[in-house]
């Protein structure tokens, strides 16, 4: 069955993206944090704080790898950082996948994510360590991000506009 991943950094609009774009391709949408959050009963960010990042990105490579396997066609919104862990790039290859990377400027996310308290790797963090964490993370994980089968710019583009953009590169 037919998946359709939309990959990018945090706040890049993948949750939603996918929600709108679900609507427009009747596709069921799953968003791999809710799936974690919802089998562990617990937030990422309480994953993160008792079990550490490496507990966590073993249990996004378990579900993620569910979620590609199952026979529905479905949209798939990964965690910003999915597809730099655990060979999981590697899974979003497969024939049946379609991945999509919203790329999304330094200066949108910083402005997206400056008020976010309820994301671990960037809560607490002054503008100019955020921007420079932005930053770096960014270029960090620009390789995978890159070898998505497609990429569409989010920049002032409303997220309607970004589906039907996607939509038609699907089609």
């Amino acid at each position: 069955m037919k998946k359709i991943v939309l990959l990018g950094y945090m706040g890049s609009g993948k949750s939603t993206i996918a929600k709108i774009l679900s609507k427009k391709i009747h596709y069921d949408y799953k968003d791999l944090d809710q799936v974690i959050e919802k089998a562990m009963g617990l937030t990422i960010n309480e994953i993160f704080e008792q079990k550490g990042e490496v507990f966590f990105r073993k249990l996004e490579h378990q579900f993620l790898t569910e979620l590609l396997a199952s026979n529905e066609n479905m949209i798939i919104g990964l965690g910003g950082g999915t597809p730099c862990f655990s060979n999981n790039n590697a899974l979003l290859l497969a024939d049946h996948i379609s991945s999509i990377y919203l790329k999304t400027s330094i200066d949108k996310l910083f402005n997206r994510l400056r008020h976010s308290l309820n994301r671990p790797l960037v809560a607490n963090k002054s503008d100019e360590e955020l921007k420079e964490f932005i930053a770096k993370s960014l270029f960090e994980r620009s390789y995978y991000y890159n070898q998505a089968n497609y990429t569409v710019v989010t920049d002032d583009k409303a997220p309607d506009l970004i589906a039907n953009e996607i939509k038609s590169l699907l089609i």
